[in-house]
């Protein structure tokens, strides 16, 4: 058997297995008894709905994965990739053209593959925990409206780097590395004022107790405020939730209008405190530069790849193609994917730590944060005792009981 097959085919069987034995874990995590801390956040109804809520998507995770593992292995050894290059080659375009059609075409099959998926989990599941407010309308919007971004950004894009790695030799892999940092960068500045805006409404928060507050507070803080914005998050769901998007004078407050309802002021400053911590302890510049430096070593390895024979015959195919190693690539590259988003999320979980100390710190309000933290978890039905494996492979913040021990030992 071709020796990238074999590691492809185990890549794949175990990184299921090691999903299946988390998932497993998890649902046996699920304590039936309302740790002390929530007592009078949670009435037995709403915790137990919540725990039914973890069941039910975790079950539902399983079941998609059970689904997803034997559609991959029998695509590949059926020569689903190389049916599919023959589609793009067939229409007699450049290299580069024919890369993108035979990209947009895999997209296309796995995103019609996952739309089932997609669709239950939102009109299904969600809708039965009152959690959805998406309507058939909106979501077929927001998919045309996300393939036209990937048409429109993500095609020049795929297309240079094709570009790059078919003209520019050994160092194709550096250039591929500038372009893809600068575009990360410039999206970055761009986002909030030309993408965001096109799947959701930004309305200014109007004069009130609330924005003076926040305004007081970042100038206390000597941090420059360019807008605060009201986001209708309740067209597609009823979670709660507030961000920081943007750079320079791009940069927004942006709260879901879900929120300002269920908290009080303190509450909100004391959230608001919290994502201002991050932006004062410099983490997204650290998660970027993190990034960027990941996107470099991906990169460099992939160009050891390109072309290659081996890797090309355990897909079947009848053609050596650029644009084909690079989507093989991607089965190679899975496990060290799986190890540094590990990293990753360990570091996220230290620099969540941080912004929750910084916000103590800063405005006195460790209470506030605290009964906020119990909010958000009550109103999108967060998992309050996941297993630690769980922790350790998905979350980028600590479980909120880990979150709420480490804000009450400042106090």
């Amino acid at each position: 058997m071709n020796s990238y097959l074999l590691f492809i085919l185990t890549v794949l069987v175990v990184g299921y297995l090691l999903e299946l034995g988390i998932d497993l874990l998890s649902l046996r995590a699920l304590d039936p008894l309302l740790p002390a801390e929530f007592a009078g956040v949670y009435d037995p109804d709403e915790y137990a709905r919540s725990q039914q809520y973890t069941r039910a998507t975790t079950r539902f995770s399983i079941l998609q994965a059970g689904v997803m593992l034997p559609l991959t292995v029998g695509f590949i050894l059926l020569g689903g990739f190389n049916i599919v290059d023959g589609w793009a080659r067939s229409a007699g375009l450049s290299p580069v053209s024919t890369g993108l059609v035979f990209t947009g075409l895999l997209l296309m099959l796995s995103g019609l593959i996952q739309l089932p998926f997609t669709l239950y989990s939102t009109f299904v599941i969600e809708n039965r925990f009152g959690l959805n407010r998406t309507t058939i309308t909106t979501f077929i919007l927001d998919l045309l409206k996300t393939l036209a971004l990937a048409i429109c950004l993500g095609g020049p894009l795929l297309a240079l780097i094709l570009w790059f790695f078919r003209r520019t030799g050994s160092m194709a892999w550096l250039y591929c590395w500038l372009l893809v940092t600068a575009f990360t960068l410039v999206m970055q500045f761009i986002a909030p004022v030309l993408i965001l805006p096109l799947f959701n409404r930004f309305t200014p928060l109007e004069d009130g107790p609330l924005r003076r507050a926040i305004a007081e507070y970042a100038a206390g803080q000597d941090f420059p405020l360019q807008g605060i914005y009201i986001m209708d998050g309740s067209r597609r769901s009823a979670r709660i939730n507030a961000f920081f998007t943007g750079f320079g004078r791009f940069r927004r407050i942006v709260f879901f209008d879900t929120l300002p309802a269920q908290m009080s002021v303190d509450e909100i400053i004391a959230i608001l405190a919290h994502e201002m911590g991050h932006w004062k302890k410099k983490h997204i510049l650290k998660m970027t530069m993190a990034t960027v430096l990941q996107t470099g070593f991906m990169f460099a390895l992939l160009s050891l790849f390109i072309n290659n024979q081996g890797l090309a015959g355990a897909f079947g195919m009848e053609h050596v193609s650029v644009y084909a190693s690079l989507v093989f690539f991607g089965f190679l590259y899975t496990p060290i994917s799986t190890v540094l988003s590990i990293l990753a999320n360990r570091f996220s979980r230290r620099y969540e730590y941080e912004a929750d100390a910084y916000a103590v710190d800063s405005t006195g309000l460790a209470e506030a944060l605290i009964s906020g933290l119990k909010k958000l978890c009550r109103v999108n039905l967060a998992n309050l005792t996941p297993h630690p494996l769980q922790v350790i492979f998905h979350y980028s913040h600590p479980p909120v009981l880990a979150r709420i021990r480490a804000i009450r030992a400042r106090i």
